[in-house]
């Protein structure tokens, strides 16, 4: 996977819309954090409830910089849900939690500015 962590870079190559249509974006709500010791770089990881379409799934985060672990629960976040699960360390990834670097590399979360039902799909 390419990530773009430079704001100044330019945009990757033009892909169609139905190549972004194969991207499953969901909203989901954290249900519990928990600490990720064995992870090569600090993180939590999470469940995250996206409704009754896909369910709980699990993720690690590397958002240990500006998150506290009790105060994750309850909040929505954005992830691709049809990734192939990525194991790490002995911890199984279900789907990607999405953010965005801040200037000194801290993980920013996505999420919208009010509420929306689990499991809606980004269009």
């Amino acid at each position: 996977m390419h990530l773009v962590l430079d704001p100044a870079a330019p945009a990757l190559e033009p892909i169609t819309f139905d190549d972004f249509a194969k991207v499953d974006i969901r909203l989901g709500t954290i249900v519990s954090a928990s600490e990720f010791p064995e992870a090569r770089k600090p993180a939590y990881k999470l469940s995250i409830d996206f409704g009754p379409g896909v369910g709980i799934r699990k993720s690690s985060a590397q958002i240990t910089t500006l998150y506290e672990r009790d105060a994750l629960v309850g909040r929505q976040v954005m992830a691709v849900v049809n990734f192939p699960p990525r194991q790490i360390g002995p911890f199984l990834s279900e789907v990607l939690t999405l953010g965005f670097a801040d200037s000194d590399g801290a993980i920013v979360l996505t999420a919208p500015d009010r509420a929306i039902p689990d499991g809606t799909r980004l269009l």
